[in-house]
């Protein structure tokens, strides 16, 4: 399991290199999310879950081997429902996954806030959702106009979090 916690790198340098970039290989997560897990920079590759009101996707992705990669949830920007909570965060982080941003809402601060791990999303709310095992998981997602591929690359700082279709050279 590689975890990338050493690792410096910096969202505004990464977007100095690439701002000529027009290609789509490059782009900027909206600032739209707050920072919720217990580190503000994190790294990894990405898988996808596109889900609404029903986190069945979020719960196998976090119970399967992170090896250090960031689940991005698209959750359509809803905020009645958290579709990650506090079970769910701690089994991320137990099985390796960097981090996980949440297009919608999360709850149990407490105990998310204190997990080895980043977790971004747009709000709290403490009300769980359902499960119907609806969603999709490893599909292109869109997050504020901005599109999010299995397999890209997220990488998330105190500045804000920016995307590549390839790694890019951290230190």
């Amino acid at each position: 399991m590689t975890m990338n916690t050493s690792a410096s790198f910096s969202t505004c340098d990464f977007c100095d290199a690439h701002k000529a970039d027009d290609s789509g290989d490059f782009r900027v997560l909206a600032p739209v999310f707050k920072d919720f897990g217990g580190r503000t920079s994190f790294h990894g590759q990405v898988l996808t879950v596109k889900c609404y009101q029903d986190n069945s996707h979020v719960k196998k992705a976090v119970e399967s081997d992170g090896l250090g990669r960031v689940l991005v949830v698209d959750g359509a920007g809803c905020l009645q429902r958290a579709l990650l909570g506090g079970n769910l965060a701690a089994a991320a982080a137990r099985h390796g996954w960097a981090g996980v941003v949440v297009y919608g809402c999360v709850r149990d601060l407490s105990e998310i806030s204190v997990l080895p791990m980043g977790i971004r999303a747009l709000a709290l709310n403490p009300m769980p959702t359902v499960r119907a095992d609806q969603g999709q998981t490893g599909v292109t997602v869109s997050v504020q106009g901005t599109l999010v591929h299995t397999g890209d690359w997220l990488y998330a700082d105190s500045d804000g979090m920016v995307l590549s279709r390839h790694a890019l050279p951290i230190s």
